[in-house]
């Protein structure tokens, strides 16, 4: 399979991965490989209007294709309608080439719909997705981070073992607007991701808290707190309780502003969530408290050793709910400060 993949030579590629936001962090390596490679080939991106902003006007992306994923709430005609308009603008592409990191059955019904007579999926892909592949690639033991699962599809391609760092170019006007918003803070400046979909991702934001006012009370620090508005509630919890130089821009940005102002932080303390996976993409520095998802398969990709983990019995549960959450008590903010601390080197006060 390997030889046969390694000989192509496609003049339109189709990448499917709508979402979620760290996935697509995750996915980037392979996108950036893929336009070395075929440096002639047009390339499209399958992705939901909501992270479209961040892919758009990526240098190696040349069009996006927008997946309505809520359509099916507006109704049955609703529904069909968007559907059939996702159909016709993956048969317009003319793909030669087809690729599934999502790895569901409707994102490899994505690929077959596109008509591309190759095919790739993951073979560890679910929902009887595999089933619409021309090839699967096989996933070896060793390959545990998300971002190296990826990387196998990019192997099969022709590349190297060794994947590449997790990179993406921000706009210039969205760093120039990112800057605007904290340019009157002293530095440094510390971004603080207290949100998560997962409630059993979240950290306690009194944990946050904690870690906001040390910051204050030994580096001067300007806390910066972000995150989507529907974790509006859980910044200004955090925020509450913090001193000195705070600002909360949680809901109040764009996304791709959102990418700029993590680009420009010296350090970011998040979640295992979005925000954490697209600050280590724009080259920032980043610690973070891993309660019940795995280090080793999504840690901050090139910084796992900042990844603080709980040490609880049910730990990398990969749960969504939970009625315990003792892993909020044991994974204190005293486990996290001393790599918290030693990454603000050069803004530490004098003893």
């Amino acid at each position: 399979m390997a030889n046969r993949l390694d000989s192509l030579t496609p003049k339109s590629i189709l990448v499917v991965k709508p979402s979620a936001l760290g996935d697509i962090c995750h996915s980037l390596p392979v996108l950036d490989f893929l336009h070395a490679k075929f440096p002639q080939a047009k390339i499209t991106w399958v992705v939901v209007k909501p992270f479209a902003p961040l892919l758009e006007k990526h240098p190696a992306i040349n069009e996006l294709v927008l997946f309505e994923r809520s359509a099916g709430k507006k109704g049955v005609w609703a529904l069909a309608s968007s559907m059939m308009s996702l159909v016709r603008d993956l048969r317009r592409i003319r793909a030669d080439l087809a690729i599934d990191l999502q790895g569901l059955l409707r994102s490899a019904l994505m690929t077959r719909a596109s008509g591309a007579p190759v095919r790739i999926g993951l073979g560890d892909s679910r929902e009887g997705s595999r089933w619409n592949y021309t090839h699967r690639v096989t996933i070896p033991a060793s390959a545990v981070h998300a971002v190296d699962r990826y990387w196998q599809v990019a192997r099969a391609l022709g590349a190297p073992e060794t994947c590449g760092p997790m990179q993406l170019p921000i706009p210039a006007e969205d760093r120039d607007q990112a800057l605007k918003l904290i340019s009157h803070l002293p530095r440094p400046w510390v971004i603080l991701g207290p949100g998560s979909r997962w409630l059993t991702k979240r950290w306690l934001p009194a944990h946050f808290a904690e870690i906001g006012n040390r910051l204050r009370d030994k580096i001067t620090a300007s806390i910066i707190l972000v995150g989507s508005p529907d974790e509006a509630n859980l910044s200004k919890e955090v925020n509450q309780t913090l001193n000195g130089h705070t600002l909360d821009l949680t809901g109040k940005t764009t996304i791709g502003v959102l990418a700029g102002l993590l680009s420009f932080a010296d350090l970011v303390v998040a979640n295992d969530t979005g925000p954490l996976h697209l600050a280590v993409a724009a080259g920032a520095k980043v610690v973070s408290p891993f309660t019940c998802t795995s280090v080793a398969k999504t840690g901050p990709y090139g910084q796992l050793n900042h990844a603080v983990a709980t040490t609880v019995d049910c730990r990398e549960s990969f749960l969504r709910e939970c009625n315990s959450m003792k892993c909020m008590a044991e994974l204190v903010p005293d486990r996290l400060w001393p790599i918290i601390y030693s990454q603000l080197e050069g803004f530490q006060k004098c003893d």
